[in-house]
């Protein structure tokens, strides 16, 4: 039996480095995974494109419950993360954002920072930035990235700056990690799986959305820069 798995690139990163080989280890089971931002995963599913376990933002997944495409009876919180900013590695001393008001100097002295559109965190950036007072600004010369890992725009020299989750942005691991947002501007996502209504073995994908909350899985979070749900 393959699992067909959709999971945002949040958890990407502990997800390839054991926490799914010990899934198949441990049952036999195949995991076909399929990684891409929980908004373009929900277009996916829009379209008819169903998983058997989905791992996305807990919020959209209590929608697609409602809908009756997943099995709310399953959905189980697995982990959170903040948004933090990456540079290039041969940026010289790393910018300061140790406040809001460092922050917003950042940003508006960078000469382009690149931030996804599609995924939870540059939604939530986009919202900051309008906040801030200061989108205009810095959209007027931003690298947006339809999906995929920001970081990358910081190592082909389209951005100087990368906005993204943090373990997100630990998947480029050649950018220097700036830090997390500082108070006042931060913004945890709550990431969760649950058993898609439409699953062909549902006991085995309930396994593995057991797996995936289970002690080992949360210790690869930490790991690759999330916390514990």
């Amino acid at each position: 039996m393959t699992i067909r798995l959709f999971s945002t690139l949040a958890v990407r990163l502990a997800l390839d480095e054991g926490v799914t080989d010990g899934f198949v280890r441990a049952t036999g089971h195949g995991v076909e995974t399929v990684y891409d931002p929980t908004n373009v995963l929900l277009r996916r599913i829009a379209g008819g494109d169903l998983p058997d376990v989905m791992i996305g933002v807990r919020s959209q997944l209590d929608g697609l419950a409602e809908d009756g495409l997943l099995d709310g009876s399953t959905l189980t919180e697995i982990a959170r993360v903040g948004v933090g900013i990456a540079a290039a590695p041969d940026t010289g001393a790393l910018p300061n954002i140790s406040t809001v008001d460092d922050l917003k100097e950042t940003l508006l002295g960078a000469r382009s920072v690149a931030y996804s559109r599609t995924g939870a965190s540059g939604v939530y950036f986009a919202s900051l930035l309008e906040r801030l007072g200061i989108d205009e600004a810095v959209n007027a010369r931003a690298t947006v990235v339809e999906k995929g890992f920001t970081a990358e725009a910081v190592l082909d020299g389209r951005a100087d700056l990368a906005v993204q989750q943090l373990s997100e942005l630990r998947f480029v691991p050649r950018a220097r990690l700036v830090g997390p947002l500082p108070e006042g501007a931060q913004h945890y996502t709550v990431f969760a799986a649950a058993v898609g209504a439409e699953a062909e073995d549902r006991d085995a994908a309930r396994g593995l959305v057991a797996h995936l909350a289970a002690e080992d899985a949360v210790g690869r979070y930490r790991a690759a820069g999330l916390e514990a749900a």
